[in-house]
């Protein structure tokens, strides 16, 4: 077995035997299951709660408008507003002053109540104070059948996308799951480099302040220490993030079979906090949501996206582990690894910036230079990908990717070799870059 390999098999079994990577392991999925259970088994129970509203209508046009229900119980007085604040809080959830004709002043009504109304009530009220307001004006014009024309008029027109490939073969596309297959690829290499490529940087600062490296070193290459412990972090990270989709598919789906998976959307998305729009989610005739969804991720290439998903995920990785491993071994302990880490964060957080507006406009001058420069092409071609990008971009962001990695290798390497033995001297980026074009004699 060669000297990396046993550097690589070192790094995994010491990094996976720890209790805290056994203990993340298992939580994280738990974490990520209980955010997709919770809310659709919340969405599932009933409230039972009748919220009673005091209205007061001062101009007596809108006393048909207030009917109660299940959820909102609406009682009409003639009293003043004084007085009603006078009463027991849980008389009443809020009092509805409407104060003049709407018609001509939208802003004649004010919901008063002693804690903050939810959007839920605010909601409810506007709308049925506006179909009110609306049959007044409709009643106004004084034209026979006006609503009636004016209800053909309104249109809702429906864009699908249709994708097709050099054989004529057609695919349902979805814009709205690109984006987020896409944004989703992008923030997990994101977070792949910072958390991994930290723990290089700080596991070279650790054997370095402990003095173990000098014993390594006696018996490997630089080069070869670094290379064995970013290969080595990487199967950590790599076992761990499989286990995380595998557990939390098994979690899920065990929970989703106890608990059923039928789920009233709009009760779920009120739940999630998302105000539901004019035009409601697309749904089949069975009620199973978004159809048109299901037939887009029927219609998407997972092979293509998973193989290169794979492919920038090391890319990346390695490009910038390389770099922080650079910077552990010439520092002496980790808070003076800020100053020269500070610099290779920087393109990672662009990157995330620039994935953003790259999603809303894939083909733009911003998406294409940053899935080609190195340092930002791992986030943001991934952005890209799920909307169709040419072969020849492809093949040419990966292979700069593979040619930076190799170049920062080799800078890293020469940074490596000298400052993994280097103690008690304060490094500048200028003595670091004599150490790039330092040329061993014989």
């Amino acid at each position: 077995m060669s000297k990396i390999s046993l550097i690589i098999k070192r790094e995994y079994t010491t990094r996976v035997m720890k209790p805290s990577f056994i203990l993340l392991t298992f939580l994280t999925p738990l974490l990520i299951a209980g955010m997709i259970m919770v809310p659709l088994l919340l969405a599932q129970i009933e409230d039972d709660t009748v919220n009673k509203i005091v209205v007061v209508d001062q101009t007596g046009l809108y006393s048909d408008v207030f009917v109660s229900d299940d959820k909102y119980q609406f009682e009409l007085v003639d009293r003043p507003l004084d007085d009603l604040k006078q009463e027991d809080e849980k008389a009443f959830a809020a009092v509805l002053l409407i104060t003049a004709d709407l018609t001509t002043n939208p802003s004649a009504a004010t919901l008063y109540s002693q804690q903050q109304v939810g959007i839920d009530l605010k909601s409810h009220i506007a709308g049925l104070l506006n179909a009110k307001v609306e049959e007044y004006k409709i009643a106004a014009i004084n034209i026979p059948d006006f609503k009636q024309l004016a209800e053909q008029i309104q249109s809702d027109v429906d864009v699908k996308t249709v994708r097709w490939g050099k054989d004529g073969e057609e695919k349902m596309g979805s814009a709205e799951l690109a984006i987020i297959i896409g944004m989703i690829s992008a923030f997990l290499i994101y977070m792949f480099i910072v958390v991994y490529g930290a723990q290089v940087m700080s596991g070279v600062v650790q054997e370095k302040t402990s003095r173990i490296v000098e014993v390594i070193i006696s018996s490997v290459k630089p080069f070869e220490l670094m290379m064995g412990k970013i290969v080595g972090i990487a199967m950590v990270g790599l076992t761990q993030f499989g286990l995380w989709v595998i557990l939390t598919l098994i979690i899920v789906t065990s929970l989703t079979s106890v608990f059923g998976t039928e789920v009233d959307m709009e009760a779920y998305q009120k739940v999630q906090g998302i105000e539901m729009s004019a035009t409601p989610i697309p749904v089949d005739s069975e009620g199973n949501v978004a159809a048109e969804l299901l037939t887009a991720l029927a219609g998407f290439d997972f092979v293509q996206t998973g193989i290169l998903f794979v492919i920038y995920f090391l890319g990346g990785y390695l490009l910038y582990a390389s770099l922080f491993a650079a910077v552990g071994s010439a520092v002496d302990n980790e808070t003076d690894t800020q100053q020269f880490s500070l610099p290779l964060t920087l393109p990672i957080i662009f990157a995330i910036y620039a994935a953003i507006y790259s999603a809303e406009n894939p083909d733009g001058p911003l998406a294409f230079w940053c899935s080609m420069i190195p340092f930002t092409s791992p986030i943001v071609m991934m952005v890209r990908l799920p909307f169709g990008v040419d072969f020849w971009q492809i093949a040419l962001s990966i292979s700069i990717l593979i040619l930076s990695f190799i170049g920062s290798t080799w800078v890293a390497g020469k940074i490596y070799r000298t400052g993994i033995l280097m103690y008690g001297k304060k490094v500048t980026w200028k003595e670091m870059s004599k150490w790039i074009f330092y040329k061993e004699k014989g």
